[in-house]
């Protein structure tokens, strides 16, 4: 039997949705700052220190791979704490993905080298690499379900949106930590000067497990759970009637393609001998661009909350597509002004309308009963593909790295999936909270995979 809970009066509610935004902002920044640094650790070290450095373009391809060990692990993860989120309520799992982040990050820096332990260095590096994929599993699809189910029905969108804004924070915190970093002489950057932004990951932890222990439950969960009982198997629920949203989630989570090769391969290729831009110069791209990032991400959605969140999301499906072309033929030129107006425009502004439309977008598909499964086993299936988006790129740019057109190809191929998913979802940005996803029968056959 469930416990009863009383659902919490609406007036104790006033201030929750500015509440749970902000917690879900600087969790995800704080959590995302810890799975970013290891993208750029990827790009300008790890290959240097944990792989065969007689043959540089292996292992570079190698030290891309295990960026994307964290991506094969998040479907894992995302059945595990997508199951305890809508059987426990999504502060829990909130609060639980952000202390493993830290620790698993902050044992990042503690590992010996290549030189030091010989192939045990990469075994322990991609373990760790693990449990970070592990942790975000379940770190966006709580914190969407807990900003949703907390914001006012006709600004899902913009509050939902800070759960994206924050990953983007994360992701200029990381950038702004390595800008200093990369700037070292070699021997420093490579002895001790790379293991600061992982070891301070601890303190990240504690400052968000501070923040979040004191947010409460939605009143969604809890209503859920006063009236009906929580799910004892969401994902037979979510795979009888929500099958097909799933893989639209699937899908369209593959947009998260951009952020990858934007971050990860860009970064690799332009700092290569084909290109020979500075590390340093390249970070502060990207740094940039996420500045845009968390200008354009609240405003699309705000206008997701008006026009819909098809088309918006459409746009930035559509124009990422075109503008990672761009963005990387300027890279070949070695143009930097070129380089840094395309960047800025292209992850900073269009690609920021899918990224910041999809929190609000993939958990309208879902009812309050599975939502936080149906999120968090979409889309980590999608980011897995996603993540190994980089390894694929690296096999594609060919032996010497520098086939940037192949990969802007591939790029823009990979962004299909999304428009076809976002073309065949239902609009739900005017549909009451209380009624997304509520399309499930309700026999008593199924019925008995509730709790009362």
């Amino acid at each position: 039997m469930a416990e009863s809970v009383t659902p919490r009066d609406p007036a104790e509610a006033v201030g929750q949705p500015k509440k749970a935004a902000t917690a879900a902002w600087i969790g995800s920044a704080l959590e995302y700052y810890d799975f970013f640094i290891y993208g750029s650790a990827a790009a300008l070290i790890f290959p240097k220190i944990f792989f065969d450095e007689s043959d540089p373009a292996t292992a570079t391809l190698l030290s891309l791979a295990t960026f994307g060990v964290a991506y094969a692990a998040r479907p894992v993860g995302a059945l595990f704490l997508g199951h305890y989120g809508d059987k426990l309520g999504r502060k829990k799992i909130m609060v639980f993905t952000l202390i493993l982040m830290g620790v698993s990050t902050f044992l990042i820096g503690c590992l010996p080298t290549r030189d030091q332990v010989g192939t045990l260095a990469p075994v322990l590096l991609v373990l760790c690499r693990v449990l970070q994929g592990i942790s975000a599993a379940g770190e966006q699809a709580s914190a969407n379900s807990m900003t949703l189910e907390h914001a006012p029905a006709d600004r899902r969108g913009f509050f939902t949106s800070f759960t994206l804004s924050g990953t983007q924070g994360g992701q200029l915190l990381a950038t702004l930590a390595f800008i200093p970093i990369a700037a070292l002489p070699e021997d420093q950057l490579l002895s001790w000067g790379w293991r600061v932004p992982f070891w301070l990951s601890i303190a990240v932890a504690v400052v968000g497990y501070v923040i979040r222990r004191k947010l409460d439950e939605t009143p969604a969960f809890e209503q859920q759970t006063a009236t009906e009982g929580v799910v004892k198997l969401p994902l037979a629920i979510l795979l009888r009637h929500h099958w097909a949203d799933v893989l639209r989630v699937v899908g369209g989570a593959l947009i998260a393609s951009v952020s990858t090769i934007f971050t990860v391969w860009a970064l690799a290729y332009a700092t290569s001998d084909a290109v020979g831009m500075s590390r340093s110069s390249m970070l502060w791209v990207g740094a940039l661009a996420n500045v845009a990032a968390l200008a354009a991400i609240p405003l699309w959605a705000t206008l997701s909350d008006r026009i819909g969140r098809r088309p918006v999301y459409l746009i930035g499906a559509v124009g990422s597509a075109i503008a990672m072309v761009a963005y990387l033929w300027a890279i070949s030129t070695g143009n930097y002004p070129l380089i840094l107006v395309l960047g800025i425009v292209a992850f900073g502004v269009v690609y920021s309308a899918a990224n910041g439309v999809w929190p609000s977008f993939y958990g309208e598909m879902f009812s309050t009963r599975v939502r936080l499964s149906g999120m968090a086993i979409g889309t980590q299936i999608g980011f897995a593909v996603a993540g190994f988006a980089v390894t694929f790129a690296a096999q594609i740019a060919g032996p010497d790295g520098d086939d940037w057109f192949a990969v802007a190809l591939f790029t823009a191929a990979l962004c299909v999936p999304p428009v076809v998913a976002a073309l065949t979802a239902r609009e739900t940005h005017r549909v009451p909270t209380e009624l997304l996803g509520e399309r499930e029968a309700q026999t008593p056959a199924e019925r008995a995979t509730v709790a009362v």
